[in-house]
């Protein structure tokens, strides 16, 4: 049997996982892949192979007919998040498929603080001026008694709450499924998005659904405080960036730090790759060793079963 992998945290470190994949006595090809493979290079590529580990590409429905019409029996989306991948196609088609879910709260969480503490205390500016022969000094803000409207309230959005709350921040959360439980009670829910005027920093988690496509939109950022700063380690669409970028030329939105964007990777002539009080990810935020290595191994798993494969 062959196995395609085209998740870029596991193909980095897909040597770790070959004696794995050996042991169930399969084939694996791992092409190199930046962020996504195309849906043409998937066309050509998907059928060849009995399962599939999904990264963020384009699983549409187009893809899984041709996996269908080849050799494709299996398929698991690596990761939590599952907008890219078409279930409903793989349901009519007959092709089982699963995610795997509640892999990266922490991970995510510590770098969505990351971004709150660098806008905070604009340590990017300083690390660029140290770069550049300049010695800078931007005043910052202090964390506490700041407000936070945290958008997501799952995994994620639980572990960020935990981290701001260490650093004595006040949190309203939004999410239509989630209530916070007797260790996050001083967490206040709301609907979005009342009460964003009472916010210092916007903390984009959640899932990007219909629902949630531009919900942080002109409309809603016009609402916001004036200097408010946006953190984003959900998806890019849920921001958007038109939206966005007026927001930070009037100033509306002192600064913005994005892991994730409308298109990825970045394009070359975004105005985001200009603004000097933006910090800019690369979909990274769930990338460390130890969760790549403990979601593969699931994935990995979860395939072989799919498969109906075992150790030899």
């Amino acid at each position: 049997m062959k196995v395609l992998v085209t998740c870029p945290p596991m193909l980095r470190m897909i040597d770790s996982f070959r004696p794995l994949f050996a042991q169930y006595g399969v084939e694996i090809t791992t092409p190199n892949v930046v962020q996504t493979l195309s849906v043409d290079e998937l066309k050509q590529l998907v059928p060849l192979h009995d399962g599939w580990i999904i990264g963020d590409d384009p699983a549409t429905r187009e893809v899984f007919t041709a996996g269908k019409a080849g050799e494709l029996k299996a398929a698991v989306k690596w990761g939590i998040g599952v907008d890219n991948v078409d279930f409903a196609a793989c349901k009519d088609l007959g092709i089982p498929i699963i995610n795997t879910p509640n892999m990266f709260g922490g991970e995510v969480a510590d770098i969505a603080v990351g971004y709150v503490i660098a806008l905070a205390r604009e340590t990017f500016e300083i690390d660029r001026g140290v770069r550049a022969g300049q010695w800078p000094k931007p005043r910052g803000i202090s964390l506490a008694g700041k407000t936070v409207a945290l958008v997501g309230f799952g995994d994620i959005g639980k572990n960020t709450a935990k981290r701001l709350l260490a650093a004595d921040m006040k949190i309203i959360a939004y999410d239509p499924y989630a209530q916070p439980g007797a260790d996050l009670a001083a967490v206040e829910m709301s609907p979005w998005p009342q009460r964003i005027h009472e916010a210092d920093f916007i903390v984009i988690n959640c899932a990007l659904t219909p629902s949630s496509h531009h919900m942080l939109n002109a409309d809603v950022l016009a609402k916001a405080k004036s200097g408010v700063r946006v953190v984003n380690v959900g998806r890019g669409p849920i921001i958007d960036e038109k939206a966005l970028e007026n927001a930070l030329k009037s100033g509306q939105v002192y600064s913005a730090a994005l892991d994730v964007f409308e298109i990825e990777p970045v394009p070359t002539e975004s105005f985001l790759r200009q603004h000097p009080r933006c910090v800019l990810g690369s979909h990274n935020a769930s990338n460390t060793a130890d969760a790549v290595e403990r979601t593969s191994n699931i994935a990995i798993g979860k395939l072989m079963e799919f498969l109906g494969k075992q150790v030899a």
